[in-house]
């Protein structure tokens, strides 16, 4: 197998595994454990995204997968705890009441 072909194929197993964490961030029940979870995926790429030595690449890389795991574990133990969608996540929204213009959750199910 000639050199370009293999990182052919590390760059398509990288994106793969880019991929791969943003979806399962994406699963995630709360909004802040999502939306940290997809910044910190694409932090990370983009911090190392210019690194050529192939040690360092494959470090990298089982890095990303042992996260994947974690993130795995970890959204299905968020979805026990499931909380109303917040405001900035659209669908509920709030209604002021009050003298001092509080927001009150409604709820319609």
């Amino acid at each position: 197998m000639s050199m370009t072909a293999l990182k052919g194929d590390t760059a398509f197993q990288a994106r793969s595994l880019f991929r791969s964490l943003l979806r399962q961030s994406s699963q995630f029940a709360a909004y802040n454990f999502r939306e940290y979870a997809k910044r910190r995926t694409r932090d990370a790429f983009r911090e190392h995204r210019a690194e050529t030595e192939e040690g360092k690449v494959q470090e990298l890389m089982q890095k990303g997968l042992k996260e994947l795991q974690v993130l795995k574990r970890q959204t299905v133990v968020s979805q026990f705890f499931q909380l109303d969608r917040l405001v900035v996540e659209g669908g509920k929204s709030g209604k002021q009441t009050g003298d001092r213009n509080d927001i009150i959750r409604q709820t319609t199910e």
